[in-house]
This record gives structure tokens, sequence and C-alpha cells, in this order.
């Protein structure tokens, strides 16, 4: 019977949440939950770095098929934000450099997925995710348990077209957003994507 190992991830630059899953046919099993904490580090660059290692760090230990990730949340610090964009863009970079398909979720969607319910908070999630899977504890902190319900989401989602942005890698990311100039509304040509690694003659 088939397997596939999922990687779910929840971003963040204060603790960055990790969870996996093992797909065996048309069933899930838990495998690991997993965080890393960043409190005790000031320097930003510091972050991103050590999040971009330990992500590594379990791709190469686990070897999961595909990665699951949730996208940011558009909120009123746009500091916040930044910040929060770019420890899931090192994690993905990450997946990326491994060429494992990575497919992003909304919040909301993951907690519907889940619960029922788009609102449904940190803890309802945990206690959704302890059931579905047998979970005999659950951590103190629950980024790891949002990091394992985008693993759950993707489970629940595969095989469905609307499955959200996908990434299979970089050279697909260029090919999907190179089909030549586009006309803008006001007459101008939008340039494509262009792959720096490629000389131009």
């Amino acid at each position: 019977m088939k397997e596939r190992i999922i990687l779910g991830i929840d971003p963040g630059t204060t603790i960055m949440g990790f969870g996996i899953i093992k797909v065996v046919g048309k069933t899930m099993h838990f495998v690991q939950l997993n965080e890393l904490d960043l409190k005790k580090y000031s320097d930003h660059y510091l972050k991103l770095k050590l999040i971009f290692e330990r992500t590594i760090e379990l791709i190469d230990t686990h070897n999961p098929d595909e990665i699951a990730i949730e996208a940011p949340f558009f909120g009123k610090n746009v500091q916040s934000m930044l910040k929060l964009g770019r420890a899931q863009g090192v994690a993905m970079a990450a997946g990326l450099s491994r060429e494992i398909p990575i497919t992003e979720y909304l919040p909301k969607k993951i907690k519907m997925a889940i619960t029922g319910n788009g609102n449904a908070s940190k803890e309802q999630v945990a206690k959704m995710l302890q059931s579905m899977l047998g979970l005999k504890t659950l951590p103190k902190n629950l980024d790891s348990t949002d990091g394992l319900a985008a693993a759950v989401c993707h489970f629940y989602n595969s095989g469905r077209i609307e499955l959200g942005k996908s990434y299979t890698g970089w050279d697909a990311f260029v090919k999907q957003n190179s089909k030549g100039p586009q006309t803008s509304k006001g007459g101008r040509k939008n340039n494509p994507i262009v792959d720096l690694r490629k000389k131009t003659k």
C-alpha cells in the first residue's frame, strides 16, 4: 500500500511549529510534533538561519513527500507581518531546495478542515487533533499542533482541485510565471519573472 509523509509547518519568529503525519492508503497516522523555540534570540537574521536549518533537518530526517504551510494572516502590525512572511519564506525555501511540493493554506481553511469552524481557537484545533490522532498529551505551546493541523488539512484536501497556492520547485515556479509579457490596463507590458541563474546572451 502506498505511503506518503506530510510535513506541516506553522511559521513564527517566536515559536515555529512542525507536525508530521504518515498517510497509508486513505488513513493518516501521527508521526511527530516538533517546535523551534526562538524566544531567546534577538537577532532576526539568526532566527531565519535557525528556521532554515531546523526545517532542513526535519526534511532530511523524515523525507516528507509534501509540505503544507500556514499562510501568514493579514494583521494591523506591518512589522510583525513582514517578520512572519520572512519566516514562512525561509521554511518554504528549505522545502524547495529539496524539491518538495509545497501548498499554502489560509488559517481559516485549516481551522475549517479540522473543526468545521473557521474561527476556532488554537485550543479547539488542538483538542480535535488529539481526538482524531489519539494523542496522549498536548504540548504546552500549541504552535506544533498548528503545524500538525496544516498537515491534516492537506491530507483532507489532497486530490481536490482547490489546493490553494502550490509550488513544486523553482524551475516550475519560473515556468508558471514566465509565459511572456502581459499587457496591463494602462497598455504597459508587465515583465515576466526572469530566472537569474541562467546567463543571458
